[in-house]
This record gives structure tokens, C-alpha cells and sequence, in this order.
């Protein structure tokens, strides 16, 4: 029924919510052996394409085929019993155990007595299995305790323990720092040397172009491009998928420098040193480094997050102690964090709300809410941010990850704040509201505000700021001005010492 060549496909796969299309008549074939790219919008129906083929939801119309058979699974048991295996953006792993209790759970090894398993088969089965695919983790660890990226690595080793032939990776590399993207990519090459078929879905298009060989992409729910790679590059997939041409990808500004916004002398915490640097009125700062570094850490104890050990922060030349985040807000600085799911937003509360919450006293809401006058600032500001929702009393879960993105952005804009701290601000999230983002802390640069923004998407810090700080294993190791050096460079001061080793 289906092609020799085929590993998978999906044929006329169509979904709707109520009245709304998710997917309308997509179809797709995922040849044996091969990275295929799936690329779209926020939105486009990739999520929902990808939970059919998991077996979360059933399709209305269209049909899966596997192995030559029509399937239909009603349970994703069903999917990972056929070797697909899908690993969200959204990872599934439990925070409390450990990284071998989750690579193993359900399928630990089984120790001598009946009903029992080995733990120490099960150490041993997850150290090699990572230095199989060129990961040094530590099976005791909990999963709680780790970075996003590693726990993006936990559940990829997960499913290669599960023997999956089909691996589905939703945005890998979304929170992954410049060395552990080329770790990954590595990986997902050598999967496809070995035989298995990788079905691979990801924002950033210098990726896809890198390793994958046929690519999909959805728009609107439908599938306007299905083929070959080659021929294509990042400006024609762009033009598929928002359908027309992005020009000025990353917006042009012209910004005079004012005074000192921001200066931090000799700030230390267990996980940074000594950090000195300066922020300036009207400027554009990042903040490059590997995973680990320190970037968020830094992020974190100037909103007060983190206590500081030693040093001093100073804002507009007035010296400040941030011990709590109500302390950074009352000095004009918001900060958004890299995890907008976990502790960013109330997901089930109103999106209007998810802007709000932090500036309600300022609002004159202290003691009672004014729902009207409430609603009608966030529908202002959705406005100016370019938000795309039903309205201010949609809960934020029902948002795109791009929109949910915006709405922590629109707290600056109702708290009226000059100072902004942003830890990947555009992670996970497509091109078109990268750019939307992009021009919002551009034009917030040329009202005078200043921005300081932590980034793993080196072309992204180049793209809008006007000097990179580089840090590496928790200090501070060079401030240059962005228009007089290269990425290569930044990389070498982020990695010297794994060069050297």
C-alpha cells in the first residue's frame, strides 16, 4: 500500500476543534532512513498533526501508514508500539526521579527475583547509552535539578532505549546552548547512519538546511510545500511559510547611546564571579555563552531571584539592593524568563490577566480590580505587541508559543518599564513573531529603554544588539562592540576551555 522507500505516511489527515481547522487534508511521506524537516508558523498544525501521529488524538479524516497497513491509534502505546516515537518541546519527564529512572521507566531491567528490576543494570544501561551518543550525564541525577537542555537530552535517550525506528523531535534544540546544538545535530546524523528515520520539527532554519534532506511545510493548517531540500534556502522555506517575502529580518535601527542605565561592579553568587559591566539608555546588550555559563544565574540575580553574595548593582546612578522581584519591578525592570510555561505565566488564567498580574497596584488596583478598564489596556496592548487572540479573557494556554511570548513582553509596556532583562526571549517561537519581538525591543530602544537579553542563538545577538558580553563557566571574559567581530570569535571566548581540553 505504501512505497518501497517509505518509512511512513500520512494521507489526507484532516482535525478540527468545535469550528475551528486545525489540519485540512495534509499529507505526507517520511522516507526510510532519512531526516525529513517539518517547519510552519506557530499555529500552522504541526502540533496537532504530530499528537495524531502520536496516538493522543484521533484524526476526522485521513488514514496513518505503516509497514504497508492503514493504522489508527487510539492510545500513544499504540504509536510507540509501531516505532514512532515523539518527543515534545513540552517534555514529559518526571522532575522528582532520576535521569536512569526515567530513560528506564516501564522497561527497567529485570533483577533476579520475579517482580523486581536491577538498579545497577540500570546505571550501567544508561551510561552507555549516553556515551553511545556522545552525552557525559550522570544516572543518579535528578531531573529537576537540570537544565532545560539536558532534560531535552533525557528524553531523546528515552526513546533510543525504547528502540524506536520512527523518532519524532519536536524543537531539540529549543533551549540549548551553540555546543549542545552541534551535539545533538551530531547525534540525529549518526541515528540516520544507523538506519533509523528522523521526522524533524524546529524554528530554526539554519538547522533544518544543515541535516535534513526533504522537508514539509504546513501553513494554515495545509501543506504548501512537501519535497527535496536541496535547491532551497532559509528566504524561499520563509516564503512558504508565512507566504510572503520577510524582508528586514532583523529591523534596522539607528539609536543614539544616553547615559549609564544599568551598572553592575564585582557581582559574585555561588554560580558567578566578579561580573562588572554597563548597560547605557537606548542600547541593545546580549549576553552569549554556553549552557551553564552563568547567563540566567546573571539574569536572575538582578531581578532578585538569586541573593548576590558580594557587589553592587546601580540604576540610573542611584545604587539598588534587589532582594526580591518586587524590588526590580519598583526600580523599572522586567524581566521575562527562558521558561514561559514553567515560571512565566499562569496558563490558566486569562491572558489579559498573564500581562497585568505584576503591575496591579501601579494600575490602581491594589485592593479591588476594575475587569473594564483592565481589559481595555490589554487590548491596547495587544495591539501595539501585534497579538493574536480571541480576546482578553482567552486563557493563556490557548495561545501559540509566539503570542504566549508577547504577552510577557506586554508586561513592560503596561508597567511602563526602562529597564529590560530578557532570558531567550524568542525560544521555541517562529519566524514571523521572532520578527514581531525583534521590532518591539527595537522600537523600546529608540523611546530611550534599554535591553539586556541572555541568548543561545548567536546569529539572533548579532542580528539586534550593539555589544555582546561573553561569559564563561560564571565570569565575565570580554565586552565587545558587535559590528567589530565574528560569531566564530564570540564561540572561541565562550569555549576556550573546552578547546584546550
Amino acid at each position: 500500500m505504501d512505497s518501497p522507500a517509505a518509512a511512513l505516511e500520512m494521507r489526507g489527515i484532516s482535525k478540527s476543534f468545535g469550528p475551528v481547522k486545525a489540519i485540512q487534508d495534509v499529507s505526507l511521506c517520511v522516507r526510510q532512513g532519512a531526516i525529513h524537516a517539518l517547519v510552519g508558523e506557530n499555529g500552522a498544525g504541526k502540533s496537532t498533526l504530530m499528537k495524531i501521529l502520536a496516538g493522543v488524538y484521533q484524526p476526522d479524516a485521513g488514514v496513518i501508514v505503516r509497514h504497508g497497513k492503514s493504522c489508527v491509534w487510539k492510545h500513544p502505546a499504540e504509536s510507540l508500539a509501531a516505532g514512532v516515537a515523539v518527543i515534545y518541546q513540552e517534555l514529559s519527564l518526571a522532575p522528582d526521579l532520576t535521569v536512569a529512572e526515567n530513560i528506564w521507566l516501564g522497561i527497567e531491567p529485570r533483577g533476579i527475583l520475579p517482580g523486581t528490576y536491577s538498579r545497577q543494570r540500570m546505571l550501567e544501561a544508561t551510561r552507555s547509552l549516553a556515551r553511545q551518543h556522545g552525552f557525559n550525564l550522570d544516572p543518579n541525577e535528578k531531573v529537576e535539578h537540570l537544565p532545560p537542555s539536558t532534560r531535552q537530552i533525557v528524553e531523546v535517550l528515552k526513546a533510543l532505549a525504547r528502540r524506536a525506528e520512527i523518532l519524532v523531535m519536536d524543537e531539540p534544540t529549543s533551549s540549548c546552548g551553540e555546543a549542545e546544538v552541534s551535539a545533538l545535530l551530531e547525534m540525529v546524523k549518526r541515528l540516520r547512519s544507523a538506519g533509523a528515520t528522523i521526522l524533524y520539527i524546529s524554528h530554526r532554519l539554519e538547522e533544518v538546511l544543515a541535516i535534513a534532506e526533504d522537508l514539509t511545510v504546513l501553513r494554515d493548517g495545509r501543506v504548501v510545500y512537501s519535497g527535496p531540500l536541496t535547491g532551497l534556502g532559509i528566504p524561499d522555506v520563509v516564503k512558504y511559510m508565512v507566504g510572503r517575502d520577510l524582508a528586514d529580518y532583523f529591523p534596522k535601527r539607528a539609536v543614539r547611546r544616553g547615559s549609564v542605565a544599568l551598572r553592575v561592579s564585582g557581582l559574585s553568587s555561588r554560580a558567578v564571579h566578579d561580573v562588572s559591566f554597563e548597560l547605557h539608555w537606548g542600547e541593545i546588550v546580549g549576553v552569549a555563552g554556553l549552557v551553564g555559563a552563568g547567563r540566567t544565574t546573571l539574569a536572575r540575580l538582578l531581578c532578585g531571584l538569586e541573593p548576590a553574595m558580594q557587589g553592587s548593582v546601580t540604576i540610573g546612578g542611584k545604587n539598588v539592593n534587589m532582594r526580591t522581584p518586587a524590588d526590580a519591578l519598583s526600580c523599572g525592570i522586567m524581566y521575562v524568563t527562558e521558561d514561559r510555561k514553567r515560571s512565566g505565566l499562569c496558563l490558566d488564567l486569562p491572558a489579559a490577566w498573564n500581562m497585568t498580574l505584576p503591575c496591579l497596584p501601579e494600575l490602581g488596583m491594589k485592593y479591588f480590580l476594575r475587569l473594564g478598564k483592565e481589559n481595555s489596556l490589554a487590548q491596547e496592548t495587544a495591539k501595539a505587541l501585534s497579538l493574536k487572540w480571541a480576546g482578553p479573557t482567552t486563557p493563556a494556554w490557548a495561545l501559540s508559543g509566539g503570542n504566549q511570548q508577547k504577552l510577557l513582553l506586554g508586561r513592560a509596556l503596561i508597567a511602563h518599564s526602562r529597564l529590560l532583562i530578557l532570558d531567550e526571549p524568542t525560544r521555541g517561537i517562529d519566524i514571523a513573531a521572532k520578527k514581531d519581538i525583534y521590532e518591539l525591543i527595537g522600537r523600546m530602544a529608540a523611546e530611550g529603554k534599554a535591553a539586556l537579553i541572555m541568548s543561545s542563538d548567536l546569529p539572533e545577538l548579532f542580528g539586534i544588539s550593539d555589544r555582546i558580553l561573553v561569559m564563561r563557566r560564571g565570569r565575565l571574559v570580554a565586552d565587545l562592540v558587535t559590528a567589530d567581530t565574528t560569531q566564530e570569535a564570540v564561540m572561541r571566548l565562550a569555549a576556550v576551555d573546552e578547546v584546550r581540553t
